[in-house]
């Protein structure tokens, strides 16, 4: 039986080892700082859905939890037990306001970037992720597939596909389902692609 535990941020993860086959990329849908507290108080400090690493939209990387552990990120043990989630800071799909003229998440935080437009999955505005965080991200692929023999290879799209699960490899978490907008329409896969054969 898996014991879960708390590491020195009062997050959860279990305890045990297991084999990584996949690098699931995803977004935070919030500002960095509010996805971050999230973490850490929403249900009481009870929260088990945290992913090993996150990554701000200025580069930044974080170490929620050392990546040969797990949480219950997915909600699906065996994708939990066998991937490392990384989630990039991207409000993903906005909504543009038409009583202010500005672009908006979907919990009403405003967003001041850039904005890429396509109609994917129902919705048509999307924050963008920027040159530095992909660099950054490439960089921990390179590493992260190093360090647990996970081949370096993509999906490089965001479209559903079956048998993802068994894929090993680096994927996207809308590859597994229509329901998940991450990685969104905006994400440069190709450039991705680039950083990490330099």
């Amino acid at each position: 039986m898996e014991t879960k535990i708390k590491n020195k941020k009062n997050l959860f993860h279990y305890d045990d080892k297991h084999n990584k086959t996949q690098i699931i990329l995803c977004h935070t849908s919030r500002p960095l700082m509010y996805f971050n507290n999230s973490l850490k108080y929403r249900l009481d400090g009870e929260y088990n859905k945290i992913p090993t690493y996150t990554i701000s939209k200025d580069g930044k990387i974080i170490e929620n939890f050392n990546s040969n552990y797990h949480s219950d990120f997915f909600g699906i043990k065996e994708i939990d037990r066998n991937s490392i989630i990384i989630c990039l800071e991207n409000l993903g799909w906005l909504k543009y306001n038409t009583l202010n003229n500005k672009y908006v998440n979907w919990i009403g935080d405003i967003y001041k970037g850039e904005v890429y437009q396509k109609r994917w999955r129902d919705k048509s505005f999307w924050s963008i992720y920027p040159d530095k965080q992909l660099r950054t991200c490439a960089k921990l692929i390179v590493e992260l597939c190093s360090k647990h023999n996970i081949p370096l290879k993509m999906v490089g799209h965001n479209v559903k596909i079956d048998g993802v699960v068994s894929f090993s490899g680096i994927t996207a978490r809308s590859n597994y389902s229509e329901y998940w907008t991450d990685i969104s329409p905006s994400f440069d896969f190709e450039k991705l692609k680039t950083y990490i054969d330099e």
